[in-house]
């Protein structure tokens, strides 16, 4: 029983790599306007350099996807591994810890996908997609303050780090006055330090003066 339990928390961890990898953002600009998208703008394949490259709707379309990957990949996580719990040296495994490694296999998969040569996006939409199978409160908080702040300044980047690092603020109290799962507390913080650190040139323009708005787009 132990091992076939193992078995199924394997599976669900590389199933959530294979999902995250999935290049939504790739295959639309692909069937769109036959291009590369990370040819273009930032050089990534998220929403925000869909949005500046092809356009509001196709930008939605490709975040809307990127998040229901990263959900289902972690709704499958608890499906599959079900409520047992085994022992493995005294860890325990449950579903919790596999919907957390899951997650972080989808963010990593969407970041570094296999498909792709490891050259994704920066895990955003995957980020709100895992938190959205785990607490829908906290991806709808930090996904308000990435649309009120991109709203406000007009730059997605200053959104997504915003956004990011709210959604793990609100998981610090939920933690402790709600008893929320410690290990959805911990992912967060990875969760939003990968955001950060793929937003890293972002943060280099921003404070340069020189970060694309929205609106602001280069021609195909």
């Amino acid at each position: 029983m132990a091992e076939m339990l193992l078995g199924r928390f394997v599976s669900v961890v590389i199933l959530g790599y294979l999902m995250g990898s999935i290049p939504v953002g790739v295959i639309i600009g692909k069937l769109v306007h036959g291009i590369d998208i990370r040819d273009y703008g930032s050089g990534k394949m998220g929403g925000a350099n869909v949005i500046r490259t092809l356009g509001m709707k196709m930008g939605i379309l490709v975040i809307a996807l990127d998040v229901t990957k990263a959900a289902v990949a972690v709704i499958l996580a608890r499906i599959i591994v079900g409520e047992q719990v085994i022992f493995i040296s005294n860890f325990v495994l449950h579903w919790q810890i596999a919907q957390v490694a899951t997650a972080l296999a989808v963010m990593i998969g969407h970041i570094w996908p296999v498909f792709l040569k490891f050259r994704g996006g920066r895990g955003v939409a995957p980020l709100f997609g895992t938190l959205l199978a785990m607490s829908p409160v906290v991806a709808l908080f930090g996904f308000e303050i990435l649309l009120m702040t991109v709203f406000i300044t007009r730059y997605m980047s200053m959104g997504s780090i915003f956004g990011a690092l709210s959604a793990w603020s609100l998981l610090a109290p939920l933690t402790v006055i709600n008893q929320f799962p410690p290990m959805y507390l911990v992912y967060g913080l990875i969760a939003a330090a990968l955001v950060l650190y793929q937003h890293r040139d972002n943060i280099s323009r921003l404070r340069a003066g020189t970060e694309r708005r929205i609106g602001e787009k280069p021609n195909l």
